[in-house]
């Protein structure tokens, strides 16, 4: 079983406050580093709220 498994079984029916931490902890590195990465954190959190299930429901989804 991999890390990132172990982390979905632990955050099972808690998507949706991972995903508000996951924009905080994004917001604190943006204002940490002036915004200077702040198109990587935004393709970091993006990523990580896909392996989590929970997509930012701001963004267009791709047609399926």
């Amino acid at each position: 079983m991999s890390m990132l498994d172990k982390l979905k079984g632990l955050l099972k029916g808690h998507e949706e406050q991972a995903g508000k931490g996951i924009g905080k902890g994004g917001d604190y590195v943006d204002e940490r580093t002036q915004g200077k990465y702040r198109s990587q954190v935004d393709t970091g959190q993006d990523k990580l709220k896909e392996q989590l299930g929970r997509p930012d429901p701001g963004q267009d989804q791709p047609p399926q």
